[in-house]
């Protein structure tokens, strides 16, 4: 299991963040690593796989960005 608080500045960390993580994983071992976030997203490689298969679609079959929200709205209700 695993949990991630994002913060806007280090100064947010208190000590409430402290008890809910112990509250969470009780007596458990953990790792906490902390690291700057510089805003950049990147891919994983599952999510490229994805991409590069959706390259290789044939272009009759293409949906616009607009056409693929609406029919995942009306699939899932996003």
């Amino acid at each position: 299991m695993y949990t991630t608080y994002h913060l806007s500045s280090a100064q947010e960390i208190n000590t409430d963040i402290l008890d809910a993580i112990k509250a969470t994983f009780k007596s458990k071992p953990i790792t906490i690593i902390v690291e700057e976030d510089d805003g950049a997203f990147e891919l994983t490689a599952d999510m490229k796989a994805v991409l590069n298969e959706r390259l290789q679609e044939d272009d009759s079959t293409y949906l616009s960005s607009e056409e693929s929200i609406n029919q995942l709205n009306k699939k899932y209700g996003l």
